[in-house]
């Protein structure tokens, strides 16, 4: 594969460092920190306006039907800026499905979410049930539509959402995809590390509309997860850069002992290993991103990203903040922000363990 970025990449990246890097100052952070609600609503309003949220999206919805380099190239900012928007749930995921796979109602859902004016969310956590292809949420058609029962857990922006995608198993074992009216849920705050919003949905007999038909819910739910771990990755890894450089800036001035802290053997070999997963992180989420904008096979490339996002995500957040010192675990300072949100994206749909289950499951041809 070619591994050069595409023009539209390069425009995008570059647009969406101006707006994040004008909006989201250290002083922003630590208002968003002690806000009520962790959401950047001026953030999310300029990068509406000035195209970024709808640039991704077919043209049908409004967008310049651009692909997963370019979705990839976005997120990687907004997580060099721990960026506290939901592009990746409401654009990427809602958006991205709806246009894709929905009627001419849900497509409207999707264009108004890709304007910006609307928000949209996708539950794929259960409680105890890594398996996201495998919901434990069911559906059941009745003679008043179909009706979901189960719980979700950590669905982001779901207090904010106009609806939720929720995925299902109907009562003939296949999955399916709904979408739900957060108001006919039962919705509840949760903490997470980061303090994203994220909440629990509880579903009684809820009222759901069909994505899709049934048969088709098992291509819309891999189309959903596959594009959901490749976000977390492309979120990690702008995080993790901008993490490195933080602690790299820092070890060249923090003077003990009259040197330089980076210039001590044990600290440069430290930081010399956190380059090197980095690296390894932007190859593998390049490449299963490019893999799917070929329309390639890439659910081995998908998991080996979401693999080194957990894994390499581990170390380096954890050699950051060593490397700071005291300062490192202080909540005021910057780098706290790098490292609850690299923690949150390692286990975010899945830990590393997981996904190495997951390819070695798909390289064996067994199931996961």
């Amino acid at each position: 594969m070619d591994f050069t970025p595409t023009e539209a990449q390069l425009d995008l990246a570059r647009l969406t460092g101006e707006v994040c890097g004008k909006l989201v100052t250290a002083d922003r952070l630590r208002e968003l920190d002690t806000a009520d609600e962790r959401f950047d609503q001026p953030l999310w309003s300029s990068l509406a306006e000035t195209g970024v949220l709808a640039a991704a999206l077919p043209e049908s919805v409004g967008g310049s039907d651009l692909g997963s380099l370019e979705q990839t190239a976005i997120l990687r900012e907004l997580g060099k800026h721990v960026a506290a928007v939901p592009y990746l749930w409401s654009v990427v995921l809602g958006a991205g499905a709806l246009a894709r796979f929905g009627d001419a109602a849900q497509q409207d859902l999707a264009a108004q979410a890709g304007a910006g004016r609307i928000i949209l969310t996708v539950a794929l956590a259960e409680e105890r049930n890594w398996e996201p292809t495998a919901p434990t949420t069911t559906a059941v058609e009745t003679g008043a539509g179909w009706r979901l029962t189960g719980a979700k857990t950590t669905v982001p922006y779901a207090n904010r959402a106009e609806r939720i995608l929720v995925p299902v198993t109907t009562v003939s074992g296949t999955p399916a995809i709904f979408l739900v009216d957060p108001a006919a849920a039962t919705v509840t705050a949760q903490q997470v590390v980061d303090r994203s919003p994220e909440f629990a949905v509880e579903l009684t007999d809820t009222p759901g509309e069909l994505v899709g038909t049934v048969a088709g819910g098992s291509e819309i739910l891999d189309w959903i997860l596959t594009r959901a771990w490749l976000g977390l990755s492309a979120l990690q890894l702008g995080t993790l850069e901008r993490a490195l450089e933080l602690v790299a800036e820092y070890a060249r001035e923090r003077e003990q002992f009259g040197k330089a802290v980076g210039s001590f053997q044990a600290v440069a070999q430290r930081l010399a290993d956190a380059y090197i997963d980095v690296q390894g992180l932007r190859l593998a989420t390049t490449q299963a991103a490019w893999l799917l904008s070929e329309d390639l096979p890439a659910a081995e490339a998908v998991h080996t990203a979401k693999f080194w996002a957990a894994d390499a995500g581990h170390r380096v957040a954890h050699t950051v903040v060593h490397v700071h010192g005291g300062v490192g675990i202080d909540r005021d300072h910057i780098v706290h922000n790098y490292f609850t949100a690299a923690k949150h994206h390692e286990f975010t749909l899945g830990t590393g363990t997981d996904h190495l289950r997951a390819l070695g499951a798909l390289l064996a041809g067994t199931p996961a």
